[in-house]
């Protein structure tokens, strides 16, 4: 399983300049030229993008053939290709040679989500669940969508009093060009996707933890939860994991919320009903039940 890939650990990795003027109240965002900034890595032989779990959303111009892997469907990019990624559906982007060109934009939830913008990039078709957000773009696609990411360099290295406001509109229109266009077709299954689900099902599942706050809350908390976000059925989802763990899905699930009840009660000062709350139940007494047929203790018995 790879490890969570923060903003601030790709800038340490890479050494790339941090915009300057930046609050950090009004979110983070960023634009790079890809041949650029891999250089290095092209020098020594890896072309591996170093966003394979993110904390935050990236929207990809790519020149170059290279893959797109999201559960049991593999989508295979031939040339130029507009590419979103969000936090909350993992993927694999694999180069397929060494002639990877191109640029993207990073930038963190909080960018768009002001009451300038108005925008949650959740409620938009582009980022919801199930979705295979891959984009083959023709010629003139590819010159307006290279002048809007030009645009976005320009402006990020200007001194205009208000070029973040003008850089959230150009990445709306990035958002909406690519809605308007008709996604690349999945591949189907292949002969490791069952091993690829598995492991993505984990990184969903890891992911939510752990709870470090008590308004904290478990968004995904049931196997349809995850089958939708990782665009398969829940049967074939559970199937998977079955085969892989000799577990279901709900076994896992529930398995992994007992675990984190357990380091909450041990480990906090929460009340019960907090750790509750945060671990998606609707009342203490539902976890206080659940809690106690899993263990054959009460929460406050347990952390005594």
């Amino acid at each position: 399983m790879t490890s969570l890939t923060s903003i601030d650990d790709f800038y340490r990795r890479n050494s790339a300049p941090l915009p300057e003027g930046i609050a950090k109240e009004i979110g983070h965002f960023n634009v790079f030229d890809t041949e650029t900034l891999f250089d290095e890595a092209k020098k020594s032989g890896q072309r591996i993008m170093p966003y394979s779990r993110r904390t935050y959303y990236k929207i990809s111009w790519l020149r170059g053939r290279s893959r797109a892997e999201y559960a049991d469907k593999v989508i295979d990019i031939e040339a130029n290709a507009l590419l979103f990624a969000t936090p909350k559906i993992p993927y694999h982007w694999v180069p397929q040679d060494t002639d990877q060109t191109g640029m993207f934009c990073i930038f963190t939830p909080d960018f768009l989500s002001t009451q300038k913008s108005g925008v949650s990039l959740e409620e938009l078709p582009l980022f919801q669940p199930g979705q295979l957000p891959v984009f083959q773009l023709t010629p003139i696609e590819v010159s307006e969508i290279e002048y809007i990411f030009r645009k976005m360099e320009r402006e990020l290295a200007s001194d205009y009093k208000y070029k973040y406001d003008l850089l959230r509109n150009l990445v709306l229109e990035l958002i909406h060009y690519g809605q308007k266009l008709q996604p690349l077709s999945a591949l189907g299954t292949t002969q490791n996707a069952s091993q690829r689900i598995s492991s993505l099902f984990v990184e969903l599942l890891e992911r939510q933890f752990p709870l470090d706050q008590p308004h904290q809350r478990l968004n995904l908390r049931s196997a349809k939860d995850y089958a939708d976000r990782l665009a398969v059925h829940v049967n074939h989802l559970n199937k998977v994991l079955k085969e892989a763990t000799g577990s279901t899905t709900t076994a896992i699930i529930s398995n992994r919320i007992l675990q984190e009840a357990k380091i909450l009660l041990k480990q906090t000062q929460w009340s019960v009903a907090d750790i509750g709350y945060a671990l998606g139940f609707d009342d203490v007494a539902h976890f206080s039940n659940y809690f106690k047929k899993q263990t054959s203790y009460t929460p406050l018995a347990f952390r005594a």
